[in-house]
This record gives structure tokens, C-alpha cells and sequence, in this order.
């Protein structure tokens, strides 16, 4: 693969395309800064304005969330994995049917694997402008999002409309459901009893994995955050692994799968059989399955690396083991 043909498979961070509709919540006041990124598969936008960088099915989606100072994403819920790793600033993560079953705050390369199946939301929490990675679990990412009916219905009171077919249609710009299209219908009280309000300690010891503990793990080869035998222990349909300088090697290597990276820190080279390019952080590159490749730290600093690479197993809810 010839360097103009790996072109089509990197996303940098400077040429990422956000959608401000994106989701039910965009007119919200809180959560009308929101900027919403597709960077890998056709993610869960409900907006026709969503930008998808890379089409190529892979088995999961990467999508990324930028939001500024006080900014949040409403409470909402995912039929398969959702993983989050923080790019930049500081975010409060939190969940429950009404955002107060528990908490975390994360920082940046900090990773949450966030059960599947109950509420959660998030917001930004620090002084600037930040940024968080997702990965989604399927190619459909779950058929899409599964809004608390709080949030519908404060949506409704600022012109936005979600139909029973995804969409969404903003009053405030004369849209209208079309006469065939009904509205997403509310969860009721017998739905909303089957989403779970486990606690912090429920969910932070198996669920949450720091940057510089995953660090010091990876002094000497990659560890394995998310995976069978993983830290945070999971089979969601794809393997997250973390690599710093220590663990890093030229030596090259293929998967059968579709594989992503994603760097954290520090500027990471890329060589593969067919030419190189160099990845900074907020980047992100795929690479085809069965194509032999690398990556190990262009400069001296501090340097760490997410990689994410389907394994074939079935998209669902969180494995518990």
C-alpha cells in the first residue's frame, strides 16, 4: 500500500469535520456547544449533516466529542460497548437514570469501558476546550441511541423533534415529521426499570484504567486495557491496548482484522509495508488487516499510544466474565 493510498485511512486531528446537530440535545441550553465527530463507520449521529471520514466497515466505530468549558452530553444509552479515552481536559462522567447513580472525573489518556445498558452522560469539566475518543461497538454502533425521556422531552421544548425512524427535525427551520413518521417513543416506567443504577464503587474498580498506571504497565511491552485477559476485563469485539516508548518495537506485525491508532502523547512513526508517515496526538490511523506495519516514537518526550483491533466476536453488551 503506496503512502497516497494510506492517505484515505489517517484522520488528523486539524482536518476533523464536526457536526453541531448531531444528536436531540443540540438546540439544549448546556448542551447546544457540542461538537460531534465520525471519524470511523457511520457512528450514531442522528443528523444528515454528520460527516463520516472512513466508511470501511471494521467491526466498531471511532467517533470523537468536543465540547467547551460547562458543556454536557445528556443522559443516553448504547446497546453495545461504549469506550471512552480523554484526548484533552479535564470530564466528569456520570450515570444513572437521573445522572446520580455515581461519578468519575478523568483526565487526559485516562480509559472508561462504561457498562452496557444504563444511562450515562458527560461534560467538560476544565478551563478549555476538550476532547474525547470513542469506540463503539458493531458496525451499527447498536442500531444508535437510546435517549432518557427527560431528555426527548427537554428537547421538544427547544424545536427539536426525534422520529421513530432516528431522525431528526428541527421546528425552529419549519421541519416537520413527515406524515409516515411518528416520534421516537418515550421509555416507560416497566422500560426504565431494566436499566441498572450501579454505584461508583460498582463501577470504577472494573470499568476505569488511569494513564500512568496503564504507563507504568507498559514499561516494558504493550498491556492489554480491554480484552478477555485485559485490565479492564471485557469482549466487546474489539481489543484496546496501550504502548508507550518503552514497550515499542520496529519489529513489524499484522492482525487479521482492522486494527486503529490513535496516540495519545508524544509522535509516533508509522512504517508498513509500503511506506511510513509520522502521527501526532488526536490523529487517527487505520490500518487493513493483514497489512504488516509499526509504530514507535518519532521524537524524545513522553509518548503513548491507544490501539484499538477487532477480534470477530459478536458486538453485545458488556462481558462480565
Amino acid at each position: 500500500m503506496t503512502p497516497a493510498d494510506m492517505q484515505s485511512r489517517i484522520v488528523r486531528y486539524g482536518e476533523l469535520k464536526p457536526c453541531k446537530t448531531a444528536f436531540i440535545d443540540a438546540h439544549t441550553p448546556g448542551s447546544d456547544q457540542k461538537e460531534n465527530f465520525t471519524i470511523i463507520g457511520g457512528g450514531v449521529s442522528e443528523s444528515p449533516d454528520q460527516h463520516v471520514h472512513i466508511a470501511i466497515p471494521h467491526g466498531f466505530n471511532i467517533g470523537a466529542a468536543g465540547q467547551p468549558p460547562k458543556c454536557r452530553n445528556s443522559l443516553h444509552s448504547h446497546r453495545t460497548a461504549e469506550v471512552f479515552f480523554v484526548l484533552s481536559g479535564r470530564w466528569r462522567f456520570f450515570w444513572g437514570r437521573h445522572g446520580d447513580a455515581g461519578e468519575v472525573v478523568l483526565e487526559k489518556g485516562d480509559i472508561f469501558n462504561i457498562p452496557t445498558g444504563i444511562f450515562r452522560g458527560f461534560e467538560n469539566i476544565g478551563e478549555d476546550y476538550g476532547m474525547i475518543m470513542a469506540v463503539l461497538g458493531g458496525d451499527d454502533a447498536g442500531g444508535g441511541v437510546i435517549w432518557a425521556p427527560q431528555v426527548i422531552e427537554e428537547a421538544g421544548a427547544h424545536g427539536l423533534v426525534l422520529g421513530e425512524n432516528g431522525r431528526l427535525y428541527d421546528t425552529k427551520k419549519g421541519e416537520a415529521l413527515p406524515n409516515d413518521v411518528g416520534p421516537m417513543p418515550l421509555l416507560s416506567e416497566a422500560d426504565l426499570a431494566g436499566y441498572p443504577e450501579p454505584s461508583t464503587t460498582d463501577v470504577v474498580p472494573g470499568y476505569v484504567a488511569r494513564y500512568w498506571d496503564l504507563h507504568a504497565l507498559a514499561d516494558r511491552k504493550p498491556v492489554l486495557v480491554i480484552g478477555e485477559t485485559g485490565v479492564l476485563r471485557d469482549k466487546p469485539g474489539f481489543e484496546v491496548a496501550f504502548m508507550t516508548r518503552g514497550s515499542s518495537t520496529e519489529a513489524m506485525h499484522s492482525h487479521d482484522h482492522p486494527s486503529v491508532l490513535m496516540p495519545v502523547t508524544g509522535h509516533w512513526r508509522v512504517v508498513w509495508d509500503g511506506g511510513e508517515t509520522v502521527l501526532a496526538p488526536g490523529d487517527t490511523m487505520s490500518v487493513p488487516e493483514g497489512l504488516a506495519h509499526t509504530a514507535y516514537p518519532a521524537m524524545t518526550g513522553d509518548a503513548a499510544l491507544y490501539h484499538v483491533v477487532a477480534t470477530g466476536d459478536p458486538a453485545g453488551a458488556t462481558w462480565t466474565g
